[in-house]
């Protein structure tokens, strides 16, 4: 877009995207490999380890290069560090939530992967609701709306869940499903415009590819975490052993929704407004044709 492309073009960073990469593959292995291997195994443990190192000298690199893969000056806005965060909460919660269902649906209830589609769309339809309701609240009210209704929604849908049964009825998880489309539909519009909000225009492409990566990076978390979170028992399980196995991981989606509801609150209070500006006077670059980007409300 030539009224908000970059005074400079970008360059590849090679070494920063290869850290990003191992530090990602290191983590979800080892929170796929960890309730098997054992989580104080040689192996797992070595994993974690190179993960806080890739960490380590990614944020070393990246402050010392002069086109930074991830400039870390962005998250000193506590915006757009409320943006990753909600995206990475959000979005692990929607993986590991469609990944037991399906599971559970079909293993335990002995479903179909059509009728476990089926089942299913009630979810998929709130979110087309909401994704489309949730801009318009945004570009009405800003984003905290948005953020704490998608909080409560899926911090309510995990709670349903959390007494999960072979005999659950299927009114109940109908609702459940319902309620978590609901909050799922409105945490994107949100996370994109809290992420480029007060954003130099140069940077804002980058600031809503980060925010993008984020979501992807919350889907994986969200898939290993699930099978750790419900143990290896879950994977032999049938019946009422494996929906008994979930329950753990429907608190933490509660415990999810929840941190999104605060981050609604504290990434639209004075306080962040004001890191915003900061950050934009940081980042700030002349266009190509000399003109100054403005601070987003």
């Amino acid at each position: 877009m030539p009224e908000s492309r970059a005074a400079r073009s970008r360059r590849f960073d090679p070494l920063g995207q290869a850290l990003v990469i191992i530090a990602l593959v290191a983590l979800v292995y080892a929170l796929i490999e960890a309730p098997q291997s054992g989580w104080g195994s040689p192996f797992i443990l070595g994993l974690f380890a190179l993960v806080v190192v890739a960490v380590g000298v990614l944020i070393w690199h990246e402050r010392r290069t002069a086109v930074p893969f991830i400039d870390l000056r962005f998250f000193r806005s506590v915006p757009f560090s409320s943006a990753t965060i909600t995206a990475v909460l959000g979005f692990a919660s929607y993986g590991a939530f469609l990944f037991v269902n399906a599971l559970y649906l079909q293993d335990v209830r002995g479903l179909s992967a059509l009728q476990t589609g089926i089942y299913m769309l009630p979810l998929a339809l709130a979110t087309l609701v909401c994704s489309l309701l949730s801009g318009r609240l945004v570009g009405r009210f800003g984003t905290r709306p948005s953020l704490v209704i998608s909080g409560i929604m899926l911090a309510a849908s995990g709670l349903t869940m959390t007494v999960l049964t072979v005999h659950t009825p299927d009114a109940v998880l109908v609702v459940s499903y319902i309620l978590f489309g609901l909050g799922f539909g409105m945490i994107n519009a949100p996370i994109t415009t809290t992420a480029v909000s007060g954003m130099p225009l140069s940077q804002s492409g980058v600031a809503a590819g980060l925010a993008s990566t984020s979501r992807q990076v919350g889907v994986s978390l969200g898939v290993a975490l699930a099978g750790t979170v419900t143990g290896v028992g879950a994977a032999n399980a049938i019946g009422s052993s494996f929906a008994v196995a979930t329950h753990p991981l429907w608190w933490v989606v509660v415990a999810a929704g929840l941190a999104i509801v605060a981050i609604g609150f504290v990434s639209t209070s004075p306080w962040a407004h004001r890191t915003v500006e900061t950050v934009h006077h940081l980042l700030d670059e002349r266009t190509p044709t000399g003109a100054t980007a403005k601070v987003t409300p």
